[in-house]
This record gives C-alpha cells, structure tokens and sequence, in this order.
C-alpha cells in the first residue's frame, strides 16, 4: 500500500486545529515550506508559558542521535507536550539512528527535523518509520511557470484576490524565490488592509513592488505573441536600460518557456481551448490568448529556429563565442530575429 503524501496545507490545516504528529521530517530542496511548518509549530504548539520547560532547539552540526532520542523520551513539565526542533539536521553524521525512538515515538513529544537541501533515503528504515508513526514531507521546488497560480492561491486562502497580470508580473520579476515572493505578498496584503481593498491590481503591484505595468515580460510575451514590432521594441529597450531590474538570464528564460509550449500546441492532436489549457497545464484562459496567438503568427519551422537563436542568446549572455556585446544588444538581436 503507498503511503501517503502530506501536502503543504494539509499539514499547516491540521497544525492550526491543533492536531499534531509526534514526528515531523520536513525535507527537500525548497526551504520555505519547511521554514512555515517550523515557524507554525513553534507558534502553536505550546504557550509562551510552557516554552522555558518544554521547548528545545537543536543544531545537526552540535547535536548527535542519542541526544535527541534522550530528549525526547522525557515527560514534558506542566504541559501536554514538549516541542523539540532539530534545525540542520542534514549535517548529522548518525540521523539514521533516530529509528529507533520513531519507531516507538512518545505521544507527549513533538520531535521535528529540518532536513534541507537534501531528501532522505526512502528505503532506510529512519524515512520507513516517519512513514508509519508520523509525517514525512519533501519540500519541492516550484516550477516558475506554476508561480502565477501559486500566488493566486495565496491571497485566495486569505479571502482576497488577484488580478492574472498582476500575478503575471510578479511571477516574472520574482521567479520562484519564495522567501523574496512571500516578502512581497506580505508587503501587499498590508497595503490592501490599509486602503481597505480586497483585489491586487497592476497598478498596486508598479507602485508598491516597482514593477512597471507597461514594461515587462508579461507584456513583452503578448507583443511577440501578436508580433507587434514597435511595442515589443519599446519594452527591450526599456529592458535595455535598466539591466539590473531586468535580467537577461530572466527574460531568456520566460521566451524559452513561452517558445517551448507553444511547439507543445502544434503538435497536441486537440487544439481546442480545453485541450490545449489541458495539454499546458494551465487553468486561465487569460494565458492561453498568447498561445492561440503565437500558433496564428509563428509556423512550427519558426519556433523551432526561435528556441535555437533563444539557446545562442543564452550561451553569448555568458560569453560563450562573445567578447564583447553587451546583454541589451544581445536581447535586441534576438528580438529581431524573432520577429523577423
């Protein structure tokens, strides 16, 4: 029988409703979900009251197995628990010996492992036990083409919205650092509490974020989808000028992903609206406009030529047979070899 996978929110759900696991491995190479789960735990599970006597931090680097299975086989004092968190525990040398208290673990104890970076081995008998006796969750990377729908649902579990192209432009400007991202969404959710509004807009996210809502890859997408020139040129010259808000590493990156679903399309046997949100896996019809429009003005030729000149782009970017031309005239080039 498979085991099964926790999810991000099921676990913060049932932390909230104050329904613990004795044991908690929070792996993998994403450390924010970690990070909230850490953070929740330590907030909710005991009074500021109990914490003198109850809680314990721990650092795999200073720390060794017997330590912690001797911490957490004690009784807390004048509580229901006792919380104990091992931060870095990547870096224990002897991890796999926690088995053998998982394997019978104390109803009273919380034991938490911070695991990042790295994932443990699931056919040892320490990720084998959390299994069975309480939570193993990895903690994945999100694709940057999943960050839009990843913002959306952000404010929609705090009962407010978004507009697409607000998320867009963030997702653009952000990629998926999480941490940055979830400064920023922090940052506007304050700022609609204080105006008393309840929808990002575009216009919100270009005062308060400094992304302008006229000038980003957003907008450049739907100026080569639709192959207007002179706006498409506008926005690369505006990229151009301001290198260090704009990146060409980033801009290369969302043409290769635009380039590459749009050869998805042409060769996905249903092209009507459905198939092809089904085939690219996205949700709002709002994304597919740049698609259905890239599928009327670039041949399947074309965008095969367009990823190749995207790829050459990159490699000069990095001085691979390029000594001298800047990233801007990089980027206008290559905008006019799409184009053209």
């Amino acid at each position: 029988m498979a085991k099964k996978e926790y999810t991000f929110e099921e676990i913060c759900r049932d932390i909230q409703n104050r329904h613990f696991s004795p044991v908690y491995v929070l792996m993998g190479e994403e450390p924010y979900f970690i990070d909230k789960i850490t953070d929740l735990l330590l907030a909710t599970v005991l009074e500021e009251s109990e914490k003198d006597f109850n809680q314990l931090l721990l650092y795999g680097a200073e720390t060794d197995a017997v330590t912690i299975i001797n911490a957490a086989r004690r009784f807390p004092m004048m509580s229901e628990y006792q919380l104990i968190v091992v931060r870095e525990a990547q870096q224990m040398r002897d991890i796999e010996v926690l088995a053998t208290y998982v394997k019978k673990p104390l109803a009273s104890t919380i034991l938490v492992i911070n695991y990042k970076y790295k994932t443990l081995d699931r056919r040892k008998s320490l990720a084998s036990a959390v299994e069975n006796n309480g939570i193993l969750f990895e903690s994945k990377k999100i694709p940057e083409y999943k960050i839009p729908s990843f913002i959306t649902g952000h404010f929609q579990s705090r009962s407010l919205t978004i507009d697409p192209k607000a998320a867009q432009m963030l997702s653009d400007c952000l990629g998926n650092d999480l941490n940055r991202l979830d400064k920023e969404l922090d940052k506007l959710k304050i700022i609609l509490a204080e105006k008393g509004l309840n929808r990002v807009t575009p216009e919100l996210v270009e005062q308060n974020v400094g992304i302008s809502k006229e000038y980003n890859n957003f907008e450049l997408l739907r100026a080569i989808s639709t192959k207007d020139i002179l706006k498409a040129n506008r926005i690369i010259q505006y990229f151009k000028d301001n290198p260090k808000s704009n990146p060409i590493q980033a801009i290369l990156a969302v043409l290769f992903n635009y380039f590459s679903n749009l050869l998805i399309c042409y060769y996905t046997k249903d092209r009507s609206e459905s198939g092809l949100m089904q085939a690219l896996g996205i949700r709002a019809n709002f994304q597919l406009k740049d698609y259905t429009a890239g599928l009327r003005n670039y041949s399947a030729m074309k965008v095969f030529n367009v990823i190749a000149e995207i790829r050459l782009a990159d490699a000069q970017s990095k001085g691979v047979g390029n000594v001298s031309t800047d990233n801007g005239e990089i980027m206008k080039y290559l905008l006019y070899k799409i184009l053209h």
